[in-house]
């Protein structure tokens, strides 16, 4: 029994998500990771084939993006591409105003806490990291690195993503 648990576990997953190569690659292995679709309010995992386009920012250990504001258009794939050209680890997590600010009440709780998903990217001192992102839903929403204290000390960014025509 304990042999097929892996596979009902995979089916039961398979089963109520749909599933991705959006996240980046793996650090360890340098291939793409699989991750859950879940539909955010600022958008869902987006898939290497759906980018419309290469967005690069970079961060430091000034706690600071560049660039810091980033504006979309309903409907893109966007592939970003983020440089830490600091001397200690960064993320980039994308969210609303209250998500980001919720979870980084929680890192200054539980600095050692894990997280991740497909809209954060976890980028070690002087490397590349990156992730692929849907915005399918228009709005205004943010960005933000949420190791404690990065975010208190304004490490943050602003997306605003316009509806699409019709």
């Amino acid at each position: 029994m304990k042999k097929f648990l892996p596979v009902i576990a995979a089916l039961l997953l398979a089963g109520t998500t749909t599933l991705s190569l959006a996240h980046g690659d793996d650090p360890k292995t340098g291939k793409a990771t699989v991750v859950a679709k879940e539909q955010k309010e600022w958008g869902i995992a987006g898939d290497a084939r759906s980018v419309t386009r290469t967005v690069t920012l970079t961060m430091d250990d000034n706690m600071r993006f560049s660039p810091d504001k980033l504006d979309f258009k309903q409907g893109e794939t966007v592939r970003f591409v983020i440089r830490n050209k600091g001397k200690l680890l960064h993320e980039l997590v994308i969210g609303t105003k209250k998500e980001l600010d919720e979870h980084a009440a929680m890192m200054v709780k539980f600095p050692a806490m894990q997280h991740d998903e497909p809209y954060m990217a976890h980028v070690g001192a002087g490397k590349r990291g990156g992730l692929i992102w849907s915005f399918n839903r228009a709005g205004e929403f943010d960005f933000a690195c949420l190791i404690a204290g990065h975010y208190q000390a304004g490490m943050v960014g602003r997306i605003s993503v316009a509806a699409a025509s019709r």
